[in-house]
């Protein structure tokens, strides 16, 4: 019979879950933007947002342990893997550049893939610790960040802001913080945290003005597209630089929690965004309709 550690690893690994160590939930798999532009096609809307060259970018996390429940979340909450013990950063830095290269490895006979391009992508500059889990229940994520920035790799830090004290001890490149409902009502509802983190969020939401940040606010259509003032209030009072209104789409595990009718249109996430904008200090910054993402920056 299979352990309860290998079961959910398998499903993982056969979705592309690439494991750090045997036993750690510690994992990184390439995105579609990153295989995409290896191929020379669509980059990811970071890249038009922030620079962010997609080819290079290793998307992984460092633990897949979560205390959210996320109705719109793409991941599969029944294969969370439980882990044993956490990698050490020492551990993921040395492993990451051979896993990030076992997975790619089969795009360079691609006629799309140019040796050069391949060549980029095995000398990654980038990391989004964004893949699944909530990164601040990773014990050492302070100094996993300051690893990879002694080794000149830049890192964009996903985080729902639930852990205040560990992300105020964090140095990304770039801090988002989700923030994925109008009112403490609406969060309990949509995210169903094991308990209510709400107070703690907006603990987290006052530590963005102090670096480069961003508020990710995610629309589901029903849910949570209402009082943009709401949002407007808690974006200003949060000083962070730059606010990202995306809308949910109907992909992964979420399609047994949710409907294609909780995906909103571009058109609505962009009126949304507008609503926020004119009740906040943000202007318009940028647009990516195929992701259905607004940027908004702070106006100095």
């Amino acid at each position: 019979m299979a352990s309860t550690h290998s079961q959910p690893c398998d499903a993982l690994r056969r979705q592309g879950y690439q494991f750090f160590r045997e036993g750690s939930s510690a994992a990184l798999k390439p995105c579609l933007w990153c295989k995409k532009a290896l191929k020379g096609q669509e980059k990811c809307y970071k890249h038009q947002f922030y620079g962010i060259e997609s080819h290079r970018c290793v998307q992984m996390t460092p633990t897949l342990r979560c205390n959210q429940r996320c109705l719109f979340c793409w991941r599969s909450f029944e294969h969370t893997h439980p882990g044993g013990r956490d990698c050490t950063p020492a551990e993921i830095w040395e492993r990451l550049p051979s896993l990030q290269k076992r997975a790619l490895s089969g795009y360079k006979p691609s006629p799309y893939v140019t040796p050069e391009r391949f060549a980029e992508a095995m000398n990654p500059r980038h990391v989004a610790i964004s893949l699944s889990g909530e990164p601040t229940l990773y014990p050492f994520l302070p100094e996993l960040i300051g690893l990879f920035a002694e080794n000149g790799l830049t890192t964009f830090l996903v985080s729902n802001g639930t852990n205040p004290a560990v992300l105020s001890q964090c140095r990304p490149f770039q801090t988002y913080v989700s923030l994925t409902a109008p009112d403490r009502q609406t969060y309990l509802g949509l995210c169903r945290p094991e308990e209510d983190f709400w107070d703690r969020i907006q603990e987290s939401l006052q530590l963005l003005g102090r670096r480069r940040s961003a508020v990710r606010i995610t629309l589901v259509k029903g849910y949570n597209d209402f009082n943009p003032l709401s949002y407007a209030r808690m974006v200003q009072d949060s000083g962070a630089t730059f606010v990202e209104v995306k809308g949910y789409m109907f992909l992964g595990y979420s399609r047994k929690r949710l409907e294609r009718e909780n995906m909103p249109s571009f058109a609505h996430v962009k009126k949304f965004a507008e609503e926020i904008a004119r009740g906040s200090g943000y202007r318009f910054r940028d647009e990516n309709p195929a992701s259905r993402v607004v940027c908004l920056e702070r106006v100095e």
